[in-house]
């Protein structure tokens, strides 16, 4: 992961005429060359070993110094009784997938964790660790049978539990859900009826498990420097007259300004929240439009999902002249705008919810979506809490307009992360 970002100092005039910089600005999330199933390497050798550098790899890469696990022997109770698991977290920090060896740890049980293709082609050191801690590839924007059956394998035999983050995607706000995908029921359903007919019969279980990270530092002095950097790119006088809560409503502002001039050539009035929601409506509408897609799925995830599954398959297969091929990752790159746009939630700060870490999430994703730089404030500790198991039933209501499973892994997810919110103090 990349450590301290090397500020670029730009002057407003020049990020204005070089706004168009801002559209190719996208993680490496979409990869532009035929999808390869990648198996997991299941290693208990490999799983003792990193044990020993875990805990500083957390402090160093991510600044998580501490770790809480509660609700740990619902988990336990579920492994004794042979139950098949499902373990379904919430997933608003790249951190979260290895987080989750504080779980594992205390368990003394490894895991296999779902994890999405271009996490396997960052580089080969990369690729060979996650492969050996029990990761396996999901094609997020394709059918990828193998790795529902690899999946649905998992359970079935029972020798790890099986980890899929049901958000699909990383939501950069620990306090509010995103909407749940249905895949993991999907899965779950079809484990359970290979079960059923097996003897003894075993069950399956969905565990939800809530992740959230908490700063007890100085917030101020942890911000401060991000935010006078933001101020100086934009030749701004240093606000600091203002408080740190509108400082950052400023540069959100501009921030917004930017893209609506990108995409619609001016600045549009009113509150950022609307002008956001608005652009992020119009510019979803349009893709979907032009790539004539009639069902358009629930969430922004999910339809950008289809966006982006129906811009590749003549971009792999090389069938697009060069002015085409420039034209689709411009598609693209909006979609990648519009998926970051979503995650800014309208009074996520405010008066009496200003949360340390809320403020830092901030911070984090101005940097993100600015830079493309990933920058980690901290010390944090990490929470966790394990949920209720959900028995998996083998046939879906199909009555219910949501998978019912689905819809009581998400009331717990979000019950669980208000109470470890509602324990922290405002700054």
């Amino acid at each position: 992961m990349l450590a301290t970002v090397e500020y670029v100092r730009f002057s407003f005039a020049e990020v204005l005429q070089n706004s168009h910089v801002l559209t190719s600005i996208m993680q490496n999330v979409v990869l532009e060359e035929p999808y390869e199933f990648v198996p997991p390497i299941e290693s208990d050798f490999w799983c003792w070993l990193l044990r020993f550098r875990f805990k500083s790899f957390m402090r160093k890469t991510y600044l998580v110094h501490s770790s809480e696990i509660r609700g740990v022997e619902r988990f336990r109770a579920a492994l004794d009784a042979g139950q098949r698991v499902m373990v379904l977290p919430n997933h608003s920090r790249l951190s979260d997938p290895m987080a989750l060896g504080f779980l594992s740890g205390e368990l003394k049980c490894n895991l296999f964790v779902m994890a999405s293709w271009h996490l396997f082609k960052q580089d080969a050191y990369s690729r060979f660790m996650v492969r050996r801690m029990g990761g396996f590839s999901i094609y997020r924007e394709g059918n990828d049978r193998q790795a529902l059956n690899t999946a649905i394998d998992i359970l079935v035999e029972g020798r790890r539990p099986l980890v899929i983050f049901p958000e699909g995607a990383v939501s950069r706000h620990q306090d509010v859900l995103m909407e749940l995908m249905d895949g993991p029921a999907f899965i779950a359903r079809q484990a359970a009826k290979r079960l059923a007919k097996q003897e003894p019969p075993r069950e399956v279980v969905m565990i939800p498990v809530a992740i959230r990270y908490s700063f007890d530092g100085d917030v101020e002095a942890a911000v401060l420097p991000d935010i006078e950097a933001f101020e100086h790119r934009f030749s701004w006088h240093p606000q600091r007259h203002l408080s740190i809560i509108d400082r950052l409503e400023r540069i959100g502002q501009a921030l917004l300004s930017l893209k609506e001039i990108e995409f619609l050539g001016r600045v549009r009035e009113g509150d950022v929240h609307d002008r956001a929601e608005r652009l992020e409506r119009e510019l979803l509408s349009q893709l979907e439009e032009k790539w004539n897609l009639k069902d358009r799925g629930e969430g922004v995830v999910a339809r950008v999902k289809n966006v982006r599954a129906a811009i590749l398959p003549d971009l792999v297969a090389k069938r697009v002249t060069p002015q085409e091929r420039e034209a689709r990752w411009r598609d693209l790159a909006t979609c990648y705008f519009v998926q970051q746009i979503s995650h800014y939630l309208r009074g996520y700060i405010a008066p009496g919810k200003n949360l340390p870490e809320r403020i830092i999430e901030t911070i984090e994703r101005f940097e993100e979506d600015f830079t493309d730089e990933l920058k980690y404030h901290g010390p944090v500790h990490c929470t966790m809490q394990v949920g209720e198991p959900i028995p998996v039933q083998p046939d879906r209501d199909r009555t219910a307009k949501r998978d019912p499973m689905m819809v009581e892994v998400a009331r717990q997810l979000q019950a669980m992360l208000d109470q470890l919110a509602s324990e922290r103090t405002p700054g």
